[in-house]
């Protein structure tokens, strides 16, 4: 009789019985699946939806059913997806913040209050109605954005544990101590508001076991984010902060119509120098909006969004943005003013980007330096903090398989085998590239680098280096022309 085992549940140096043992041995995954790097993550106002609580949506669509239409509002995170969007971003987590003076809507319908499962103004927008059936009583809710829900029952108790079952519900039913018999009544629900404008620490939000504001997006996979419209430089380093411990690239902004000597000193005064943000300058831009026509908004969606839909060693650099047709500076279309040389090199200097027309590949809006705000040469670049948060991102969600195995060279040929695996994947897809013939990188797992003084005691190290591909910023085109110029006739020659 053949005996079938889990392959490492069986000693075979231990076996006593002649017998054929069976050892089913799991299939080896030595791929490194790559984290995703298109996520961005939204905190902003809305007339609708839970408070605090992130939320993925992937478009307008579902923005709407979520948490309500657009709002004319700077900080409005309807906003923000949509002109993300534009830019071809399509993974967002959204969290909506409030000042908590917000107020849900409210009606009722022969003595039953009926009441929005949510503050805001959007829940004004509900109507609810009972009517009479062949064997009962139904329950229609409707809103034109949010959707329609009927329920069935045969009094206001069946009804009210119907909704309540409903996870999607608009709506929730309060019952009075008396309950009324059910009759055929309808109601447009009332009073619901938004609230007073959040103050930063609220967009910020806690960092507890019930976060908030930005908080919320701790572990929720976001690879860029922002607080839509918020200014206070107050906050700048607690972006910083929570970009550089979360492997998030803030997009940060100042004030609108700010002056760039203004910019510089309160950057400054902020101790902001971090490649985990990147500081949009206050030249805020004026945006052709499909509900409310050409309205002023915050740059940070437009390169947010862009960056959110380029691939990691990208930088938002002389990408062209959709949907702008002015700026502050600018005006609206058919403005000639534009930044100096003295005014871009003073920004970008201080570790500030700005948006502006025209950009170095012709009269279109785009992302003029394509930097973060750290000081530091050698990571100020889109790229060096996206592509770092990718790697790091991807190693963290796939490496953690080998915790808990045994200590051998198998061990140590197992890592570098997933390990250069990944890297060669981004080889091929461009992401690294090639210089000079060399491989962009190496990964070092072995006894060089783990004595038995350090595996004795647990520990495991592999070495990685990679080398990123940089950034053309600086393109230097050497014209020498005259009818004096020499050409040679291998650099000349015609056919």
């Amino acid at each position: 009789m053949s005996l079938v085992y889990q392959a490492g549940t069986l000693n075979t140096t231990a076996l006593t019985v002649p017998n054929l043992y069976v050892q089913i041995a799991q299939p080896q995954t030595l791929a490194l699946a790559g984290a995703a790097s298109s996520q961005l993550g939204v905190v902003g106002t809305a007339g609708w939806g839970p408070v605090g609580m992130p939320l993925p949506i992937g478009g307008m669509s579902d923005y709407i059913a979520a948490f309500g239409a657009k709002q004319n509002k700077t900080t409005d995170a309807g906003l923000a997806v949509n002109i993300a969007v534009m830019q071809q971003a399509s993974s967002f987590v959204v969290v909506r913040v409030t000042d908590g003076t917000d107020v849900a809507a409210t009606g009722s319908i022969v003595g039953v209050a009926i009441q929005a499962v949510h503050t805001g103004s959007a829940g004004n927008g509900i109507g609810a109605a009972v009517t009479a059936t062949g064997s009962g009583y139904a329950l229609a809710v409707t809103h034109a954005d949010l959707g329609a829900t009927t329920y069935a029952g045969a009094d206001w108790s069946a009804l009210a544990s119907a909704v309540a079952q409903d996870l999607n519900a608009l709506v929730k039913i309060v019952l009075p101590e008396t309950v009324p018999a059910l009759a055929v009544g309808n109601v447009a629900l009332s009073g619901g508001t938004d609230g007073g404008e959040p103050t930063t620490a609220q967009f910020v939000g806690e960092d507890s076991a019930v976060r908030t504001g930005m908080y919320a997006l701790r572990g929720q996979g976001c690879a860029v984010a922002l607080l839509h419209g918020v200014t206070d430089s107050t906050s700048y380093t607690a972006q910083s902060a929570f970009g550089t411990s979360e492997g998030v690239y803030m997009i940060a902004v100042g004030p609108a119509s700010d002056s760039v000597t203004n910019a510089i000193s309160v950057k400054a005064g902020s101790g902001l120098d971090a490649a985990s943000v990147k500081l949009m300058f206050g030249d805020w831009l004026w945006w052709s909006d499909d509900t409310y026509g050409v309205m002023l908004v915050s740059p940070q969606a437009f390169s947010g969004g862009k960056l959110a839909a380029l691939s990691p060693e990208q930088s938002s650099l002389n990408k062209a943005l959709a949907g702008i047709v002015g700026s502050q500076k600018a005006g609206l279309t058919g403005s000639s003013a534009t930044y100096s040389t003295a005014e871009l090199s003073a920004l970008f200097t201080a570790g500030i980007d700005v948006i502006c027309n025209p950009a170095p590949g012709g009269a279109y809006w785009a992302v003029r330096c394509g930097h973060n705000s750290s000081s530091k040469s050698t990571v100020n670049g889109d790229s060096y903090t996206r592509l770092t948060n990718y790697i790091a991102s991807s190693l963290a969600g796939g490496m953690g398989g080998y915790v808990g195995e045994v200590i051998n060279d198998t061990l140590f040929s197992d890592i570098r085998s997933t390990l250069l695996g990944f890297l060669s994947s981004l080889l091929s897809q461009n992401i690294l590239g090639v210089q000079n013939g060399e491989l962009p990188y190496s990964v070092v797992c072995d006894s060089s680098n783990n004595p038995q003084s350090r595996t004795a005691l647990g520990y495991v190290q592999a070495d990685v280096a990679v080398r990123y591909q940089g950034i053309n910023e600086k393109f230097i085109v050497n014209l020498q022309g005259g009818a004096s110029v020499t050409v040679s006739s291998a650099s000349g020659s015609v056919g």
